[in-house]
């Protein structure tokens, strides 16, 4: 059975759109968590995080201009995803007005996670379309999708192996810091399952 004919084209020009609007409120979230973070590796850290996501916001204007989009097309999700965006950077701005130093810092790397969180769906969708897809689209989705995913499981995976360590840190047990994932230099969700449960060595 052929299971990749009656795929809906308006909904992956949807995803497109949120995907592209996830980027670009990205570049603002990361901008933010800079200025709240304290630990000088974790702001190297997203410092490295800021410019791949830059250069992820130009893959994906490019794939829509080759699609024949406007890549400043707008829709009720794309609104939303906005939204989002502009909610977590409030939320780091706010703790790092009223909260100490190492409580902001925490704010924004949840507040990353979240926003990575999403992008990285969108990629992992987007690499189901160029997989699955029996569409002229589909080779320019494919390129894209092997340009940036290393990046995308890189940037959630430690980022989540940090909040995790910065809470620990906060509620006054031994955290490693770098986390595991970082010392690991994971890139997949089994390799993070696995630092994760090694963290216990590292102390």
């Amino acid at each position: 059975m052929d299971r990749t004919s009656n795929f809906n084209e308006a909904q992956i020009n949807e995803l497109l759109l949120q995907a592209l609007e996830t980027e670009r409120g990205g570049i603002k979230v990361y901008t933010a968590a800079i200025s709240a973070a304290i630990n000088p590796d974790l702001t190297q850290e997203w410092e490295e995080y800021l410019q791949e996501t830059r250069t992820h916001e130009e893959v994906l204007t490019r794939v829509l201009q080759d699609l024949g989009m406007d890549p400043e097309a707008q829709s009720p999700g794309r609104k939303v995803v906005a939204h989002q965006g502009a909610s977590l950077v409030e939320a780091i701005e706010m703790a790092m007005r009223d909260a100490k130093p190492a409580a902001a810092e925490l704010v924004a790397a949840e507040s990353v996670v979240l926003a990575e969180t999403k992008d990285h769906q969108n990629w992992e969708l987007i690499g189901h379309v160029a997989k699955h897809a029996k569409w002229e689209g589909a080779s320019v989705l494919k390129a894209a999708y092997d340009a940036v995913e290393d990046d995308e499981d890189h940037h959630l995976y430690h980022t989540k192996g940090w909040c995790r360590e910065l809470w620990i840190q906060s509620l006054g047990f031994p955290a490693v810091l770098p986390p595991p994932e970082e010392v690991k230099h994971v890139e997949t969700a089994i390799g993070a399952a696995k630092a994760e449960a090694s963290r216990e060595e590292m102390i």
